[in-house]
């Protein structure tokens, strides 16, 4: 199979009938335009516009547009009203990109923020030679770097992973995360990390 990015109008609507189709649902909560890097011009003028569409019939229920290029984003919040981003990498422990550049803009507008890629591609959940961060092969001060982070969260009794988890939640913008599950022992683990106990206090004198 051959991967073609296709943010047109009628490319929306296809691909939503058959997601449809494969979910055997009749409506869906929210869509995304999902990594439209090389394509934004045709995402923001077509793409749009057709999720629009489908908001207002009832279809779905909130429209967004999901990647880790900040900039994009920015540019998507300021021509569409999109409901919601879902932001990959850009708000973690390791990546605070868009603290300053694209958060406060998210607070004026109401959109809701999804923060994804919260373990920095597998560096912030198992830092370690051969680790991937960033979608690619992490450097070794990266490494070093995530090693300070979870021997200082360690001293707490605290896995790095948890901290990797709820550090998005700390800013307001910031509604939930998403992280991805091999089986259902991750997943459980996964919502262990969310549900740790970590204090206020410890945010702050870590500054983070």
């Amino acid at each position: 199979n051959i991967r073609v990015f296709d943010f047109s109008r009628d490319g929306i609507l296809r691909s939503f009938q058959d997601s449809l189709k494969r979910l055997g649902l009749d409506r869906i909560d929210t869509l995304y335009l999902h990594d439209p890097d090389d394509h934004l011009d045709q995402a923001i003028a077509e793409g749009y516009p057709a999720l629009a569409k489908l908001r207002d019939e009832g279809l779905i229920s909130k429209t967004g547009a999901g990647m880790s290029n900040v900039p994009a984003l920015k540019r998507i919040l300021r021509e569409t009203t999109v409901d919601e981003i879902m932001l990959a990498g850009r708000y973690t422990l390791m990546d605070r990109s868009a603290a300053d550049a694209l958060l406060p803009i998210c607070l004026e507008k109401n959109v809701n923020v999804v923060a994804v890629g919260v373990y920095g591609s597998g560096l912030l959940a198992d830092p370690r030679p051969g680790a991937y961060y960033d979608w690619r092969a992490a450097t070794d001060d990266e490494i070093d770097a995530a090693l300070v982070f979870r021997d200082s969260f360690a001293q707490h009794g605290i896995p790095l992973q948890a901290a990797a988890v709820q550090f998005p939640l700390q800013h307001p913008a910031i509604g939930s995360v998403g992280i991805g599950a091999r089986n259902a022992t991750q997943s459980r683990e996964n919502l262990d990390f969310l549900a740790w106990s970590i204090p206020d206090l410890l945010w702050r004198e870590l500054k983070v």
